[in-house]
Protein backbone atom coordinates (compact mmCIF):
# COMPACT_ATOMS: atom_id res chain seq x y z
CA UNK A 1 0.00 0.00 0.00
CA UNK A 2 2.99 2.62 1.00
CA UNK A 3 4.07 1.44 -2.92
CA UNK A 4 1.10 2.59 -4.23
CA UNK A 5 0.54 5.74 -2.39
CA UNK A 6 4.01 6.94 -3.44
CA UNK A 7 4.04 5.89 -6.52
CA UNK A 8 0.00 7.95 -7.03
CA UNK A 9 1.97 10.86 -5.68
CA UNK A 10 4.77 10.88 -7.87
CA UNK A 11 3.10 10.20 -11.01
CA UNK A 12 0.50 13.15 -10.09
CA UNK A 13 2.91 15.48 -8.85
CA UNK A 14 5.20 15.40 -12.10
CA UNK A 15 1.66 16.80 -13.98
CA UNK A 16 1.23 20.07 -11.89
CA UNK A 17 3.64 22.23 -13.71
CA UNK A 18 1.94 21.28 -17.33
CA UNK A 19 -1.74 21.46 -15.73
CA UNK A 20 -1.03 25.04 -14.10
CA UNK A 21 0.26 26.48 -17.61
CA UNK A 22 -2.62 24.67 -19.23
CA UNK A 23 -5.35 26.88 -16.87
CA UNK A 24 -3.17 30.10 -16.84
CA UNK A 25 -3.28 30.16 -20.55
CA UNK A 26 -7.50 28.70 -20.47
CA UNK A 27 -8.52 31.05 -17.96
CA UNK A 28 -6.72 34.35 -19.64
CA UNK A 29 -8.42 33.02 -22.82
CA UNK A 30 -12.15 32.82 -21.32
CA UNK A 31 -11.41 36.09 -19.34
CA UNK A 32 -10.39 37.94 -22.55
CA UNK A 33 -13.28 36.67 -24.86
CA UNK A 34 -16.12 35.16 -22.68
CA UNK A 35 -18.38 37.96 -23.26
CA UNK A 36 -17.76 38.00 -26.93
CA UNK A 37 -18.56 34.07 -27.44
CA UNK A 38 -21.22 34.10 -25.42
CA UNK A 39 -23.03 36.92 -28.32
CA UNK A 40 -21.08 34.70 -31.17
CA UNK A 41 -23.68 31.71 -29.69
CA UNK A 42 -27.06 33.68 -29.37
CA UNK A 43 -26.74 35.17 -32.94
CA UNK A 44 -25.47 32.16 -34.52
CA UNK A 45 -29.20 31.95 -35.66
CA UNK A 46 -29.38 28.81 -38.36
CA UNK A 47 -25.24 28.46 -37.88
CA UNK A 48 -25.96 27.44 -34.74
CA UNK A 49 -24.79 23.87 -34.04
CA UNK A 50 -21.26 25.18 -35.98
CA UNK A 51 -20.81 27.47 -33.76
CA UNK A 52 -21.99 26.15 -30.72
CA UNK A 53 -19.33 22.74 -31.55
CA UNK A 54 -16.45 24.96 -31.49
CA UNK A 55 -17.35 26.86 -28.61
CA UNK A 56 -18.24 23.50 -26.95
CA UNK A 57 -14.32 22.24 -28.07
CA UNK A 58 -13.01 24.96 -25.31
CA UNK A 59 -12.08 23.36 -22.40
CA UNK A 60 -14.07 23.47 -19.13
CA UNK A 61 -17.69 23.20 -18.82
CA UNK A 62 -18.52 27.51 -18.81
CA UNK A 63 -19.79 27.68 -21.86
CA UNK A 64 -22.13 25.02 -21.80
CA UNK A 65 -23.38 26.41 -18.51
CA UNK A 66 -24.12 29.65 -21.20
CA UNK A 67 -25.45 27.05 -23.49
CA UNK A 68 -28.00 25.83 -20.84
CA UNK A 69 -29.02 29.20 -19.89
CA UNK A 70 -29.66 30.70 -23.29
CA UNK A 71 -31.67 27.69 -24.31
CA UNK A 72 -33.61 27.84 -21.38
CA UNK A 73 -34.54 31.40 -22.42
CA UNK A 74 -35.44 30.42 -25.76
CA UNK A 75 -32.65 31.93 -27.57
CA UNK A 76 -30.98 28.94 -28.85
CA UNK A 77 -32.21 26.02 -30.61
CA UNK A 78 -32.38 22.07 -29.69
CA UNK A 79 -29.35 21.69 -32.14
CA UNK A 80 -26.99 24.36 -31.03
CA UNK A 81 -27.28 22.95 -27.10
CA UNK A 82 -26.81 19.41 -27.87
CA UNK A 83 -23.96 20.76 -30.10
CA UNK A 84 -22.59 22.84 -27.16
CA UNK A 85 -23.14 19.52 -25.43
CA UNK A 86 -21.67 16.89 -27.46
CA UNK A 87 -18.37 19.09 -28.04
CA UNK A 88 -17.65 19.95 -24.59
CA UNK A 89 -15.10 17.74 -23.00
CA UNK A 90 -14.62 19.85 -19.68
CA UNK A 91 -11.55 19.01 -17.55
CA UNK A 92 -9.96 16.06 -20.21
CA UNK A 93 -8.14 18.74 -22.22
CA UNK A 94 -6.32 20.35 -19.45
CA UNK A 95 -5.76 16.54 -17.80
CA UNK A 96 -4.74 15.48 -21.59
CA UNK A 97 -2.23 18.88 -22.07
CA UNK A 98 -0.46 17.67 -18.28
CA UNK A 99 1.06 14.79 -20.13
CA UNK A 100 2.90 16.81 -22.97
CA UNK A 101 2.96 13.45 -25.30
CA UNK A 102 -0.65 13.61 -25.71
CA UNK A 103 -0.97 16.26 -28.55
CA UNK A 104 -2.24 13.93 -31.10
CA UNK A 105 -4.80 12.48 -28.51
CA UNK A 106 -6.36 15.82 -28.21
CA UNK A 107 -6.28 16.91 -31.95
CA UNK A 108 -8.21 13.71 -32.45
CA UNK A 109 -10.74 13.69 -29.71
CA UNK A 110 -11.23 17.84 -30.12
CA UNK A 111 -11.78 17.19 -34.38
CA UNK A 112 -14.05 13.73 -33.83
CA UNK A 113 -16.31 15.48 -31.24
CA UNK A 114 -16.80 18.94 -33.12
CA UNK A 115 -17.54 16.40 -36.10
CA UNK A 116 -20.01 14.35 -33.98
CA UNK A 117 -21.81 18.21 -32.27
CA UNK A 118 -22.06 19.79 -35.65
CA UNK A 119 -23.61 16.73 -37.09
CA UNK A 120 -26.04 15.85 -34.64
CA UNK A 121 -26.65 19.78 -34.02
CA UNK A 122 -27.90 20.11 -37.92
CA UNK A 123 -29.94 17.16 -37.86
CA UNK A 124 -32.16 17.68 -34.79
CA UNK A 125 -32.40 21.52 -36.08
CA UNK A 126 -33.65 20.22 -39.22
CA UNK A 127 -36.34 17.60 -37.66
CA UNK A 128 -37.50 20.53 -35.66
CA UNK A 129 -37.39 23.42 -37.46
CA UNK A 130 -41.12 24.39 -37.45
CA UNK A 131 -41.20 23.90 -33.63
CA UNK A 132 -37.84 25.98 -33.55
CA UNK A 133 -39.28 29.00 -35.22
CA UNK A 134 -42.70 28.46 -32.88
CA UNK A 135 -40.28 29.09 -30.04
CA UNK A 136 -37.45 31.40 -30.77
CA UNK A 137 -37.67 34.78 -29.10
CA UNK A 138 -35.36 38.06 -30.28
CA UNK A 139 -35.08 38.86 -26.81
CA UNK A 140 -31.73 38.23 -24.94
CA UNK A 141 -31.33 36.49 -22.05
CA UNK A 142 -29.11 38.67 -19.91
CA UNK A 143 -31.41 36.95 -16.82
CA UNK A 144 -30.12 33.76 -17.44
CA UNK A 145 -26.27 34.49 -18.32
CA UNK A 146 -25.16 35.91 -15.18
CA UNK A 147 -25.50 32.70 -13.45
CA UNK A 148 -22.51 31.37 -15.08
CA UNK A 149 -20.36 33.68 -13.54
CA UNK A 150 -21.79 32.11 -10.49
CA UNK A 151 -20.89 28.32 -11.17
CA UNK A 152 -17.23 29.53 -12.54
CA UNK A 153 -15.78 31.94 -10.75
CA UNK A 154 -14.97 34.19 -13.80
CA UNK A 155 -15.25 37.42 -11.73
CA UNK A 156 -11.81 36.08 -9.86
CA UNK A 157 -8.59 37.16 -11.33
CA UNK A 158 -6.85 35.23 -13.46
CA UNK A 159 -4.27 33.77 -11.10
CA UNK A 160 -6.62 33.29 -8.07
CA UNK A 161 -8.53 30.83 -10.70
CA UNK A 162 -5.86 29.03 -12.02
CA UNK A 163 -4.66 28.36 -9.13
CA UNK A 164 -8.17 27.48 -8.00
CA UNK A 165 -8.77 24.74 -10.71
CA UNK A 166 -4.98 23.20 -10.71
CA UNK A 167 -5.62 22.46 -7.12
CA UNK A 168 -9.12 20.67 -7.69
CA UNK A 169 -8.08 19.07 -10.84
CA UNK A 170 -4.95 17.81 -9.31
CA UNK A 171 -6.85 16.59 -6.26
CA UNK A 172 -9.29 14.71 -8.33
CA UNK A 173 -6.31 13.20 -10.10
CA UNK A 174 -4.59 12.29 -7.00
CA UNK A 175 -7.84 10.26 -5.89
CA UNK A 176 -8.61 8.73 -9.12
CA UNK A 177 -5.34 7.91 -9.73
CA UNK A 178 -5.34 6.02 -5.92
CA UNK A 179 -8.29 4.62 -6.62
CA UNK A 180 -7.69 2.67 -9.61
CA UNK A 181 -4.08 1.56 -8.80
CA UNK A 182 -5.78 -0.22 -5.38
CA UNK A 183 -8.68 -1.55 -7.65
CA UNK A 184 -6.25 -2.85 -10.21
CA UNK A 185 -3.92 -4.05 -7.13
CA UNK A 186 -6.86 -5.85 -5.63
CA UNK A 187 -9.02 -7.56 -8.57
CA UNK A 188 -6.70 -7.38 -10.93
CA UNK A 189 -5.86 -5.94 -14.26
CA UNK A 190 -8.11 -8.91 -16.06
CA UNK A 191 -11.58 -8.32 -13.79
CA UNK A 192 -10.92 -4.54 -14.25
CA UNK A 193 -10.92 -5.04 -17.75
CA UNK A 194 -13.89 -7.44 -17.42
CA UNK A 195 -15.59 -4.99 -15.41
CA UNK A 196 -15.18 -2.01 -18.20
CA UNK A 197 -15.85 -4.53 -21.03
CA UNK A 198 -12.73 -4.40 -22.81
CA UNK A 199 -12.42 -4.90 -26.17
CA UNK A 200 -15.85 -4.80 -26.61
CA UNK A 201 -18.01 -2.87 -29.20
CA UNK A 202 -20.55 -1.83 -26.14
CA UNK A 203 -17.90 -0.55 -23.80
CA UNK A 204 -18.93 2.84 -25.12
CA UNK A 205 -22.35 1.73 -23.15
CA UNK A 206 -19.95 2.10 -19.54
CA UNK A 207 -17.99 4.81 -20.56
CA UNK A 208 -21.46 7.14 -21.89
CA UNK A 209 -22.78 6.88 -18.81
CA UNK A 210 -20.09 7.84 -16.55
CA UNK A 211 -19.90 10.65 -18.44
CA UNK A 212 -23.48 11.89 -17.47
CA UNK A 213 -22.69 12.59 -13.99
CA UNK A 214 -22.78 16.36 -14.07
CA UNK A 215 -19.34 17.17 -12.45
CA UNK A 216 -15.80 17.41 -13.62
CA UNK A 217 -15.06 13.96 -11.55
CA UNK A 218 -16.54 12.28 -14.41
CA UNK A 219 -14.30 13.82 -16.89
CA UNK A 220 -11.27 13.24 -15.11
CA UNK A 221 -11.98 9.65 -14.15
CA UNK A 222 -12.52 8.84 -18.01
CA UNK A 223 -9.22 10.82 -18.83
CA UNK A 224 -7.59 8.61 -16.30
CA UNK A 225 -9.06 5.27 -17.60
CA UNK A 226 -8.04 6.10 -21.08
CA UNK A 227 -4.68 6.73 -20.05
CA UNK A 228 -4.32 4.05 -18.31
CA UNK A 229 -5.30 1.69 -21.04
CA UNK A 230 -8.47 0.54 -19.70
CA UNK A 231 -10.58 1.96 -21.91
CA UNK A 232 -10.56 2.79 -25.59
CA UNK A 233 -10.49 5.61 -27.73
CA UNK A 234 -13.81 5.18 -28.59
CA UNK A 235 -15.22 4.78 -25.37
CA UNK A 236 -13.59 8.16 -24.09
CA UNK A 237 -15.32 9.82 -27.26
CA UNK A 238 -18.33 8.31 -26.36
CA UNK A 239 -18.21 9.13 -22.48
CA UNK A 240 -16.93 12.89 -23.19
CA UNK A 241 -19.81 13.34 -25.40
CA UNK A 242 -22.29 13.18 -22.70
CA UNK A 243 -20.49 15.03 -20.38
CA UNK A 244 -22.35 18.13 -20.28
CA UNK A 245 -20.62 19.37 -16.90
CA UNK A 246 -22.37 21.62 -15.01
CA UNK A 247 -24.24 22.71 -18.09
CA UNK A 248 -26.95 19.55 -17.79
CA UNK A 249 -27.08 20.84 -13.44
CA UNK A 250 -27.98 24.39 -14.93
CA UNK A 251 -30.40 23.20 -17.57
CA UNK A 252 -32.14 21.62 -14.88
CA UNK A 253 -32.50 24.78 -12.62
CA UNK A 254 -33.20 27.26 -15.35
CA UNK A 255 -35.22 24.84 -18.05
CA UNK A 256 -38.72 24.59 -15.77
CA UNK A 257 -39.81 21.32 -18.29
CA UNK A 258 -38.66 18.39 -16.74
CA UNK A 259 -39.75 16.23 -19.71
CA UNK A 260 -38.01 17.90 -21.68
CA UNK A 261 -34.20 18.04 -19.88
CA UNK A 262 -35.14 14.31 -19.17
CA UNK A 263 -35.64 13.51 -23.36
CA UNK A 264 -32.28 15.68 -23.55
CA UNK A 265 -30.68 13.62 -21.30
CA UNK A 266 -31.37 10.53 -23.26
CA UNK A 267 -30.94 12.35 -26.34
CA UNK A 268 -26.77 12.45 -25.56
CA UNK A 269 -26.39 9.37 -24.12
CA UNK A 270 -28.20 7.98 -27.12
CA UNK A 271 -26.03 9.83 -29.52
CA UNK A 272 -22.37 9.34 -27.17
CA UNK A 273 -23.66 5.53 -26.75
CA UNK A 274 -23.86 5.46 -30.71
CA UNK A 275 -20.49 7.31 -31.72
CA UNK A 276 -18.64 4.99 -29.66
CA UNK A 277 -20.11 2.11 -31.57
CA UNK A 278 -19.93 3.26 -34.61
CA UNK A 279 -16.14 4.41 -33.89
CA UNK A 280 -15.37 0.88 -31.97
CA UNK A 281 -16.92 -0.87 -35.04
CA UNK A 282 -14.75 1.18 -37.62
CA UNK A 283 -11.46 0.41 -35.19
CA UNK A 284 -11.91 -3.65 -35.77
CA UNK A 285 -12.66 -3.31 -39.25
CA UNK A 286 -9.36 -1.32 -40.11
Amino acid sequence: MVDIILDTLIDSVKLLPFLFLSYLLIEYIEHRSSQKIERALSKSGKYGPAVGALLGCFPQCGFSVTASNLFSGRVITLGTLIAVFLATSDEAIPVLLSHPNSWGEIIKLLILKLLIGMIAGFVIDLILRKKHKEQLTEHTAHEHIHDMCKHCDCEHGILKSTLKHTFSIFLFILIVSFILNVTISLIGEENLSKVLMSDSIFQPLIASLIGLIPNCASSVLLTELYLAGKISFASIIAGLSTGGGLGIVILFKTNKNMKENLKILGLLYGIGTLSGIILEVIRMII
